[in-house]
């Protein structure tokens, strides 16, 4: 999700913004989805991608060069 302004950022567990993920993957410092694998997560946001009006190649092609990088699933 394009993070622009401040009611798109995720927020910490103190209230404040997180920007490094999104106000739907993550609120009051945690992770809305917990246990979701990255596997799941991208295909779950092609979905949501799809349904707001995404191709589906282009939602897979994002979701894949973009969720992978994110500090959430690096071991």
């Amino acid at each position: 999700m394009p993070m622009i302004a401040v009611p798109d950022f995720g927020t910490n567990s103190d209230g404040s913004s997180n920007k490094e993920y999104c106000k739907y993957c993550y609120q009051d410092g945690d992770f809305k989805d917990q246990g979701i694998t990255l596997e799941q997560k991208i295909e779950k946001n092609i979905l949501i991608a799809v349904k707001m009006g995404m191709q589906e190649n282009e939602a897979g092609e994002m979701a894949k060069a973009i969720l992978p990088k994110l500090k959430r699933w690096w071991k």
